[in-house]
């Protein structure tokens, strides 16, 4: 860091993003992508703005927002789109927390938590999961803050029942509950359909995973409109043409082309389940995921020396150092033909450790 770097920084630790090698060709299994190319609809709309570059996007995101309201079943007052739903989390920790109400999560999550927090100042509290990685929802009413939860959690995969969502919600209405949904479409039940109910939940969602548009960075936040309206007022002191024209304009072919999603996401949990059972065949503990990754572990090999040895085989999937979780993997779940390389190359790795 230059001597310059503002002290208010002094000790934020920086997210850690998935490896995007680019010195050989791998499976890429590391960052919950999509193996499915963005639907043909998306990509010609997005095409079609190529030309109009020059001109700033809508700020308000007009038809894209119309469009997300209706498919999730809200008023359009009720949604707001973002440059990815990294943007929306960051949003409600700079609205909803401050010296008076810390963020509060769990103690293993989506690593951008702790990182939103640290460089906006906030107060957080870590919230260990339960022995078998559930999120025990009593451990946090009662608390005074913030609440973010990711349902489908991430890296473990499970998914807490939306009655446990509602309960946690309804257990006090003077607080913010964010839930963060990026995995839902793999088999998650989303809380969107509690926001008409109350006006202190945010739901955020995201078009990387089942909609193939990592690159584009989309995502959107459903909440009470006077929620949406604080949250707008963040993004207009911020960044108020947050999404692009062709990011806009592919999210928009996205939500029209609904049987390329839904054959993608069924493909996906299909191979998740397909995985699941050959990864039990060969002794691994696997996560009841409900997410496009699977979380597993085996006693035949450390978790991290089996990363680096299918990472020497061209197969790259993601291992966390943090003491709970390090003799797991959390593999992403992609076509059936690298899924079968995927548990090949282990069958191989396996043999050699005996």
């Amino acid at each position: 860091m230059s001597k310059f770097f503002s002290y208010k920084y002094k000790n934020l630790t920086p997210y850690t993003p998935g490896e995007q090698p680019k010195e050989r060709e791998y499976i890429k299994l590391n960052t919950n992508e999509s193996p499915f190319p963005p639907s043909n609809k998306a990509i010609e709309l997005a095409k079609a703005e190529l030309s109009k570059l020059q001109l700033y996007p809508d700020p308000d995101v007009k038809e894209l927002t119309a469009l997300v309201a209706q498919e999730v079943g809200v008023a359009k007052e009720c949604v707001i789109m973002t440059n990815g739903s990294d943007e929306i989390l960051n949003f409600a920790f700079m609205a909803y927390c401050d010296n008076d109400n810390p963020a509060i999560f769990p103690d293993i999550s989506y690593g951008f938590y702790k990182v939103f927090a640290e460089i906006n100042n906030i107060p957080y509290k870590e919230i260990p999961l339960r022995e078998d990685f559930s999120v025990c929802v009593d451990d946090y009413i009662g608390t005074k803050g913030t609440v973010f939860i990711a349902n489908p959690n991430a890296p473990t995969g499970l998914n807490l029942p939306l009655t446990e969502i509602e309960r946690l919600v309804k257990a006090d209405t003077n607080r913010v509950v964010v839930i963060d949904e990026a995995y839902v479409d793999f088999g998650g039940d989303s809380a969107v359909k509690l926001v008409d109910k109350y006006d202190n939940l945010i739901v955020t969602q995201t078009f990387s995973k089942s909609r193939s548009m990592a690159g584009a960075r989309l995502g959107f936040g459903v909440a009470n409109k006077d929620i949406i309206a604080d949250l707008m007022a963040i993004k207009y002191s911020t960044n108020p043409y947050n999404v692009n024209k062709m990011t806009a304009a592919a999210g928009v072919g996205a939500i029209l082309d609904k049987e390329y999603f839904t054959e993608n996401c069924r493909t996906i949990i299909e191979n998740r389940e397909w995985v699941k059972g050959e990864l039990n065949k060969l002794g691994f503990s696997v996560t009841d995921s409900k997410t496009n990754f699977v979380f597993a572990k085996t006693d035949k090999i450390d978790g991290k020396k089996l990363y680096l040895a299918l990472k020497d085989r061209g197969v790259l999937v993601r291992h966390f150092d943090k003491d709970k979780i390090k003799e797991y993997n959390r593999i992403t779940i992609g076509t059936i033909k690298q899924m079968q390389v995927l548990i090949n190359t282990i069958k191989s790795i396996l043999e050699e450790e005996k």
